[in-house]
């Protein structure tokens, strides 16, 4: 930047002004500054919170404050008895009414010929033949007069022609099913409405044993009428049975009904007993697991899973009882068949610990894979009541969360829709008030949930598909109706901390504008929490790092500099009081870490907040003028070594150099520029390159003072200045070249720079870097013309440099020579404007002074 030149290059009756770095005596706007004051406002990088993983998979991780009474177990213990068969009854179509009045067994067939009306066969001989195949399968063995006898059977007589006709009937049934089954697959499963079954007492208890072995149950089918298979619709009919219930059929619909039911009779028998007996046999785990797999098979193409199957009970009773064998393969493959059978209440909850207890293990992950757990978990998430089973779908998630650890299955989860399926869970979560009972319990899953997400939030797919949602806007709620709870916060801001590192989702964060009062309210409730602030302080950094209206706004909210103060100040003391007793029981210089301590690395994050808010022109100038915040950062300076923590220390220098930008009245940088420059040269004197670097940049802006000038000249700090000069380092030169600009603004200090071949250097830097950094160019020529201002002799002045720069000079200023045209669009006309509006006025300049003082020797004539 420069204060101007009042004589131009044809005016040597007017004195020029020497250009000062960075001066601000003309005005220049917030772009213009920003644009202009290249190095010098910076904004900080750093690393994202480390999150250590958990040795072991775990519902909570180590870090949990809750204790085990206070939180659901990890590790519990799953028998057979966890499961209750009474919940595994199959779900009936309709329930009916009761009956007003008592049914009449009857004994004799007198009371039968006088009490029972029996229907008349139809007219139309038509309307015997509308039975289904299936139907005519069943009843094919016998003669449909002495099958469809009009006689009621009384209980005696039914037991004595089950036992006679059971074993005829069923096994030519049974030898018939699988034509039945080619003809016709299963749809729908049976519904109890529509049963059309007399059954006796047997079935009861003895009977569903009897199916378990094999054996053909104890049912008569004994439909009224003489003659036909099925009533005209709306005619009534009464068929008695010995057990004291029936069901009443009417229309084309319900007999399709029976048909299917049939079928799944005979399917039952023909598929799914024969495996039931290889699951009895408990020989060995392999076998076991097989004949679990041919099972969901069978069940799947009998349409058989689900609550709707008749023999559901059975079924489950069976799998229940191998819970008991110890064996991670076998036990996925149950999860998977109970889970798929949609059992619910007391049995949804042991299925899912059943799942979740497998997914536990790493080393299962393999076989979990191959088995396709995911989906079954997913469609619990889906289809169960949130507040019913919140305990079932806590393990469910969990055992999800511990899927999206294995990259495979959460590239699957990512196919399966699983983003979107958690986001909608969200929206549920959070419709539940604090009031409510379940609010504390869905805390747990949302610990759950939010893991889960973070992990999702690795594949770009699933960031998208997070972004589309609406996810920043759900965890911004979640976060506000749970600020209390330290845990499902810390969950939640840790999947924010991850997802505000992609531009995207910082971009939408800084847009939900409740997000600074929320983080601010949960640094004042939870300041000592390191592993919260930590987090929340990285999200600040970075929502301020490249947005300007996010460093205003987040400026603006009420409190938000003494919250940041009062941080600044608990972590320091904290850090301090550690790093005193290391030192004591230590001894000095032997604490050095390699990685940051937990209050070193809030500071680094904090101070980096600070930093990025001081780019913006007002909020830096008030910075600047905060007393507190300079104190803070000149202290870390002071008690902190850059071998202790490199990070931090360069962190508080760019943020003094940040703040020392501003000339403001009273600017705490101003009143402290002789302590800070003290610090500093500790800085300047090590042996790390890059505190080297961030110690001259401050020091570029301090030496517009007179006093920070005297105390380079008397420090002897130019001479490293020089000396950087050959990094051959573009930016390193800038910084070092900007500092001896300010100093050769006073002419009394213009000498060493011929004395320590200062003008070789900065010559040699602008053949090097000139081309390439028309900046740096600009920024050498000015400390050239400043150095220059009372010449009387390029050659004394410049000494043997001169020839060079009146060669080097006419080049650089040469358009054609000196613009690169294989620069890509936008880098090139940058290139191109840096050169003309910075570069070549004060290279002509500086050239024009050169040549009119520059005495050139005389031709000699040759004889």
């Amino acid at each position: 930047l420069s204060r101007g030149m009042q004589a131009s290059k044809t005016e040597n009756t007017k004195k020029a002004e020497p250009f000062c770095w960075l001066s601000v005596a003309k005005h220049k706007t917030s772009s213009e500054i920003i644009n202009e004051a290249r190095n010098v406002l910076r904004t900080v990088g750093t690393q994202r919170p480390f999150t250590p993983t958990d040795g072991q998979r775990r519902l909570f991780g180590s870090a949990f404050s809750r204790g085990p009474q206070n939180r659901p177990p990890s590790v519990f213990s799953l028998h057979a008895s966890s499961f209750d068969l009474a919940e595994s009854r199959p779900v009936s179509g309709v329930r009916l009414r009761p009956l007003d009045h008592k049914p009449i067994v009857m004994t004799s067939a007198k009371d039968e010929d006088s009490s029972v009306f029996l229907p008349k066969p139809p007219a139309d001989a038509a309307e015997v033949r509308k039975v289904s195949s299936a139907r005519a399968c069943l009843f094919r063995t016998t003669s449909l007069g002495n099958l469809f006898s009009a006689k009621v059977i009384s209980p005696d007589q039914n037991k004595e022609k089950l036992d006679s006709e059971e074993s005829a009937v069923m096994m030519h049934n049974l030898c018939r099913s699988n034509n039945c089954l080619t003809d016709r697959r299963l749809h729908t499963p049976f519904s109890d409405e529509s049963r059309q079954l007399i059954c006796n007492e047997h079935l009861s208890r003895s009977g569903s044993e009897d199916f378990m072995e094999g054996t053909a149950g104890k049912c008569l089918f004994q439909p009224g009428g003489e003659s036909d298979q099925m009533k005209k619709p709306g005619t009534n009919s009464s068929w008695p049975r010995s057990s004291g219930w029936k069901r009443r059929v009417t229309g084309l619909e319900d007999e399709t009904r029976i048909n299917e039911w049939e079928d799944e009779e005979v399917f039952w028998h023909i598929k799914i007993v024969p495996i039931l007996h290889e699951l009895k046999k408990k020989d060995n785990i392999e076998n076991l697991c097989l004949a679990c797999t041919k099972l969901y098979q069978a069940l799947n193409e009998g349409n058989m899973l689900g609550k709707r199957f008749k023999r559901r009970r059975e079924l489950l009773k069976t799998l229940y009882k191998l819970v008991d064998i110890d064996s991670d393969p076998l036990c996925l493959k149950l999860a998977k068949i109970i889970l798929a059978m949609k059992v619910d209440g007391k049995n949804l909850l042991s299925a899912c610990k059943l799942a979740f207890k497998i997914c536990r293990n790493e080393k299962n992950d393999y076989i979990v894979q191959n088995d396709r757990l995911l989906g079954c978990l997913l469609e619990v998430l889906r289809n169960e009541d949130l507040q019913k089973n919140n305990e079932a779908l806590l393990y469910c998630m969990g055992a999800i969360k511990f899927m999206s650890g294995n990259a495979v299955l959460l590239n699957e989860m990512v196919n399966k829709g699983a983003v979107e399926m958690l986001l909608q869970l969200m929206k549920q979560i959070n419709s539940i008030k604090e009031n409510d009972t379940y609010f504390s319990n869905l805390g747990h899953l949302l610990v759950q949930l939010t893991a889960t997400l973070r992990n999702l939030a690795d594949l770009p797919p699933a960031r998208c598909q997070l972004l589309c949602g609406g996810a920043v806007s759900e965890l911004c709620v979640a976060l506000e109706q749970r600020g209390g709870d330290k845990d499902v916060c810390t969950y939640i801001v840790r999947m924010l901390s991850k997802l505000s590192s992609y531009n995207d989702f910082c971009a939408a964060l800084a847009d939900c504008s409740r997000c600074y009062i929320l983080f601010l309210a949960l640094l004042n409730k939870h300041q000592k929490q390191q592993d919260l602030v930590i987090r929340i302080i990285f999200i600040l950094g970075n929502l301020t790092a490249k947005n300007n209206q996010a460093r205003e706004q987040f400026f603006k909210e009420k409190e938000s500099v003494n919250t940041l103060t009062s941080l600044f100040q608990t972590y320091y003391e904290l850090d301090f009081n550690a790093q005193t007793w290391h030192h004591d029981r230590e001894g000095r210089g032997k604490n050095h870490l390699k990685h940051p301590s937990e209050a070193e690395d809030v500071l680094i994050k904090l101070i980096r907040v600070l930093a990025n808010l001081s780019i913006h022109p007002s909020v830096g100038a008030a910075l600047a003028a905060t007393h507190r915040v300079v104190e803070l950062l000149v202290a870390v300076l002071e008690y902190k070594s850059i071998d202790d923590c490199e990070e931090l220390v360069i962190n508080a220098a760019t943020t003094i150099n940040n703040l020392s930008y501003y000339h403001v009245e009273s600017s705490a940088v101003q009143d402290k520029k002789l302590h800070i420059a003290e610090m500093l040269l500790k800085l300047l004197m090590s042996d790390n390159m890059d505190g080297v670097v961030e110690a001259v940049r401050v020091f570029g802006n301090l030496s517009q003072y007179h006093e920070i000038c005297d105390f380079i000249m008397q420090k002897k700090i130019y001479k490293v200045l020089i000396a950087l000069l050959d990094s051959k380092n573009q930016d390193v030169c800038f910084s070092a070249c900007g500092v001896l600009l300010n100093l050769t603004v006073d002419k009394n200090k213009r000498a060493f720079l011929m004395e320590e071949g200062g003008i070789g250097k900065l010559v040699d830097c602008l053949q090097d870097f000139g081309p390439s950094d028309w900046q740096l160019a600009c920024l050498i020529c000015k400390t050239l013309w400043n150095y220059s201002e009372n010449i009387t002799s390029a050659a004394s002045c410049f000494g043997g440099d001169a020839d060079t720069l009146l060669v080097l000079l006419p080049s650089l200023l040469d358009e054609k020579v000196a613009l690169d045209c294989s620069l890509a669009g936008d880098v090139r006309d940058c290139h191109r404007l840096h050169w003309e509006r910075e570069f070549k006025p004060v290279a002509e300049k500086l050239l024009d002074r050169i040549q009119s003082h520059h005495s050139f020797l005389p031709a000699v004539p040759i004889t």
